[in-house]
């Protein structure tokens, strides 16, 4: 009877340290793309507990109608999908700068907070990179980011882990 509690404690502790591996304790990198326009941020992940993270990413977008900036921090959980196939979802605020660069475009300049929603998939390599496409839906709170306060944004991300 020992023999079996030791044996299943032993293989309890060693699947909750490999669910542990899923996800990497720190991940840099970048985050890419945008729905209309230009956008680059700086990207940093951060692990929490065996399947769920804390992403922050600052950086700026360029379109014809505004340029801004913005810091973003979002609450994710992750999932498995296959080997080295991750999905996530989470949600999250930003907040920012706006200033507007065309007189027929709907917004003002300034200060600017959002809510953000966020899901993609991910996939990890071997070597310690990490790539990423996710959507980003976010919902203007205070003053106008984007047309009638919504931005969905598409981005591709590449991140080192550590």
């Amino acid at each position: 009877m020992k023999k079996l509690i030791f044996t299943a404690l032993l293989l309890l502790g060693f699947l909750t340290y490999t669910q542990a591996q899923d996800i990497s304790s720190h991940a840099l990198g970048i985050r890419t793309g945008d729905n209309d326009g230009f956008g680059v941020e700086i990207s940093y992940q951060k692990s929490i507990k065996n399947n769920n993270r804390l992403e922050f990413d600052l950086g700026f977008r360029d379109n014809k109608n505004y340029d801004a900036w913005k810091l973003s921090g979002i609450y994710q959980w992750v999932w498995n999908i296959d080997g080295n196939f991750n999905w996530y979802a989470g949600f999250g605020a930003g907040i920012g700068s706006i200033d507007i660069a065309r007189d027929n475009f709907d917004g003002d300049d300034g200060l600017f907070v959002n809510a953000n929603g966020n899901i993609g998939v991910e996939y990890d390599f071997d070597i310690p990179l990490l790539i990423s496409i996710d959507f980003r839906p976010e919902f203007g709170l205070i003053n106008d980011f984007g047309d009638n306060d919504l931005d969905l944004d598409i981005a591709l991300g590449l991140r080192y882990q550590f």
